[in-house]
């Protein structure tokens, strides 16, 4: 399970970070907030920690931008701002929860179970990518609560990218996953669907993109 840190304070991020890590999880520690908004675009989370007092970029301004392309990423909050209008600020633009600093580690930990387990309930059969959801049951994409018009081939290629959950698949391994379309099928054919799904996601701000030596994911632009 997947954490995203985004904590300046190295006393603090040192001492969450261990703590998640002898609890299991694995946590990727952003120590500002570009950082943490340059670690969102490619990659998926279980949950996020976010401090608000960030250099570079405030927890605000990343948890506004973060709602607003529809990721559904539960977010923790830790500040030690004692401003009552940003805890309720938080609270109205998403975050699923609020933690002052100092805080006990346990506690923490406690409140991290809550969100992640609130967050599976609701989301069972829906899968969300941005502004783009996956309708497990159904088998359909839906863009903004309308269902996305593609191919059953195109509909198979992206249903193993939202299911990888936004982790990268090699072409080899796409083709394992797709085996079956017909009697053969080609490394050129996969170009080719990964070519028409990328034209009809690209005005809703979403890019198949590939990475050398690592394979194909979905990435918000």
């Amino acid at each position: 399970m997947k954490i995203l840190l985004i904590e300046d304070d190295e006393v603090i991020g040192d001492a969450v970070k261990t703590s998640l890590e002898k609890a299991d999880y694995l946590v990727e520690w952003a120590k500002n907030g570009l950082e943490g908004e340059i670690a969102l675009t490619d990659q998926h989370f279980e949950a996020i920690i976010l401090d608000l007092g960030l250099p570079k970029k405030g927890g605000l301004e990343i948890l506004k931008n973060l709602r607003s392309k529809k990721i559904k990423f539960p977010v923790l909050i830790i500040s030690a701002n004692e401003n009552f209008d940003n805890k309720i600020l938080g609270l109205d633009l998403g975050a699923d929860d609020y933690l002052a600093k100092p805080f006990n580690l346990q506690e923490l930990h406690a409140r991290l179970r809550v969100v992640i387990r609130r967050n599976n309930q609701s989301s069972d059969n829906m899968i969300e990518f941005g502004p783009l959801s996956f309708d497990i049951k159904q088998r359909a994409f839906l863009i903004k609560g309308k269902e996305l018009n593609l191919s059953k081939r195109e509909l198979n290629l992206l249903e193993v990218f939202i299911l990888k959950n936004n982790r990268s698949i090699t072409k080899e391994a796409l083709l394992e996953k797709l085996y079956g379309w017909d009697d053969e099928i080609s490394e050129n054919a996969i170009e080719v669907y990964i070519h028409r799904v990328r034209k009809k996601l690209k005005p809703y701000g979403i890019e198949i993109i590939n990475r050398r030596g690592l394979g194909y994911s979905l990435s918000l632009v």
